[in-house]
């Protein structure tokens, strides 16, 4: 399983500072629930992970190494806004990550291993529950399922970190909570980590086994941009989660 150390890591952009002092050991398999108010960093901090972006300051670590400086197969990733290709069907845009990993050059695989590829896919189709749908292309899904194509994609790689930026802020609430019950499952029956950004407490709370806020502690008006978002609250959230979702009664001391 994997750990993250994030050590003091700040992140600026020319004399604007979004991120100070951020330092966190993440343990393994943990579901990391990270939010704040807007513009506080909350992106960023995923973006550093995902290795989009590099530390102004500070390092971050995998399993006690360094984080490449760009994005790899052990980080997947889920947007909020439908990361797919609308000209490809399901099918063929969850196993274009595999031949983008196992052909870079060519991006795509022949014989064998594009056979191969394609039964991987079914199955991770079949994991997040579209198998009706394979041959379908984005443009016929609802946005719940192709928030459920972009998360096969997204696990196609097998990786290690699993990165969420609000992925379920634009659907309805009752796709909403399918969509918790999916994540969990898939979260539950893997060795990831998981990180995700969200707006919303309860669905933190519903969601994580560790809250993290972001915010100002420093916060004066006439010198906003000198002053980065650092981490205010670190919450362990502690429950028999498979309780919670058979409907019994928690036990006392379980936080909600």
């Amino acid at each position: 399983m994997t750990t993250i150390s994030i050590r003091d890591v700040w992140k600026e952009y020319d004399d604007q500072v979004v991120l100070e002092r951020v330092s966190l050991e993440i343990e393994p398999h943990a579901f990391v629930l990270i939010v704040g108010a807007s513009g506080c960093g909350k992106s960023t901090l995923l973006r550093m992970l995902l290795g989009q972006e590099q530390p102004s300051r500070g390092e971050i670590l995998i399993d006690g190494t360094p984080l490449p400086p760009e994005p790899g197969p052990d980080r997947g990733v889920v947007f909020q806004r439908y990361s797919v290709f609308p000209h490809l069907t399901v099918r063929e845009n969850v196993t274009l990550g595999l031949e983008f990993g196992q052909a870079p050059i060519a991006g795509r695989l022949f014989g064998g291993a594009r056979k191969r590829a394609i039964a991987e896919a079914e199955h991770y189709i079949e994991l997040v529950g579209l198998e009706q749908a394979m041959d379908k292309y984005p443009s016929a899904l609802s946005g719940g399922m192709q928030q459920r194509l972009a998360i096969a994609q997204a696990l196609i790689t097998k990786p290690k970190v699993l990165l969420l930026d609000e992925p379920f802020g634009a659907l309805d609430p009752g796709i909403r909570a399918d969509m918790h019950e999916l994540v969990i499952k898939l979260w539950q029956d893997s060795k990831m980590t998981v990180f995700m950004v969200s707006h919303d407490l309860s669905e933190a709370f519903y969601l994580g086994t560790r809250l993290i806020t972001l915010d100002r502690r420093r916060n004066r008006p006439e010198e906003r941009e000198r002053y980065g978002a650092s981490i205010t609250h670190d919450i362990p959230i502690t429950r028999r989660r498979e309780n919670r979702h058979r409907g019994i009664k928690l036990a006392e001391g379980d936080v909600l």
